[in-house]
């Protein structure tokens, strides 16, 4: 009988200590699709954020809803459409491509108001409107965009974009991450502010650019700041970033290993106490 006793015990104290299973929806742009799709990366990466932050909190389960090229008014417009499901956690990656895309910021009056879809503030409130109406008692994260320095992307080099070193349509990639900063202030949400504290800075985004030198027309690897406004061809050059010029970024905008391990590490910080 005690020893019958002694069992149920054990096994309560492992019930107590049993970490709590957990559903997460990461709702993101193309840095959150890749999590799953490696192979539209060159395999140039092996995982992403998502797989990261599993490997080091078990108990958690995500699931991938990365849209490629989406802006935070795209995700507001399909809201309803996208599939998604009750969870105990949310997290928003987007800004990146409504900065690209010259889409006006707004101001937290049009979050605060629910304005509509007319700027990201207001984008901003569809979402988290819809992801209260799954689950009122959700934890939801709201993460900054990434800097970024010149994108060429890997499979089609005439998609290719400047990075936020300079402004797109009176904006600077800096005011999208402060608006997202000010709507986790304004809802106490936990923020993951990768422009400003995740060590991803202009600098380190990729070691080098290799572009024609202009004089000579010969290849020159060069780092930044020195390879903004030097002329690239996508008809006629080779891929600027080959493996060996992959820092933070493999593309100058989507993260490499490296990249997503940091990502990661700030999620789990936040993740971690749920």
């Amino acid at each position: 009988m005690k020893k019958v006793i002694l069992a149920i015990m054990v096994v309560c104290m492992i019930s107590s200590f049993a970490k709590k299973e957990i559903t997460w929806v990461a709702i993101g742009d193309s840095i959150t699709y890749l999590n799953d799709h490696a192979d539209e990366t060159g395999n140039r990466i092996t995982k992403g954020y998502m797989t990261r932050v599993k490997e080091k909190l078990p108990n958690i389960h995500f699931i991938n809803q990365g849209h490629n090229g989406w802006t935070s008014g795209g995700i507001a417009a399909a809201i309803e459409k996208l599939g998604l499901v009750k969870a105990d956690v949310y997290s928003v990656f987007l800004g990146t491509n409504d900065w690209w895309q010259g889409r006006p910021l707004g101001s937290l009056s049009d979050y605060r108001d629910n304005t509509g879809n007319k700027t990201v503030y207001g984008s901003y409130r569809i979402i988290v409107n819809k992801l209260r109406s799954l689950n009122k008692d959700a934890r939801i994260i709201l993460i900054t965009p990434m800097q970024r320095v010149d994108f060429v992307y890997i499979k089609n080099m005439k998609n290719n974009a400047y990075g936020s070193y300079k402004e797109k349509n009176g904006q600077s990639l800096a005011q999208f991450a402060e608006a997202i900063k000010l709507i986790s202030d304004f809802e106490n949400f936990k923020v993951a502010d990768l422009y400003n504290e995740s060590g991803m800075a202009l600098k380190n985004l990729v070691k080098f650019k290799r572009l024609k030198d202009p004089q000579t027309g010969g290849y020159k690897d060069y780092g930044y700041p020195e390879f903004i406004g030097i002329p690239f061809n996508p008809e006629t050059d080779d891929y600027p970033y080959p493996p060996e010029a992959i820092d933070v970024t493999y593309d100058g905008l989507h993260p490499s290993d490296k990249g997503y391990h940091m990502i990661a590490r700030m999620l789990v910080k936040i993740m971690k106490k749920y």
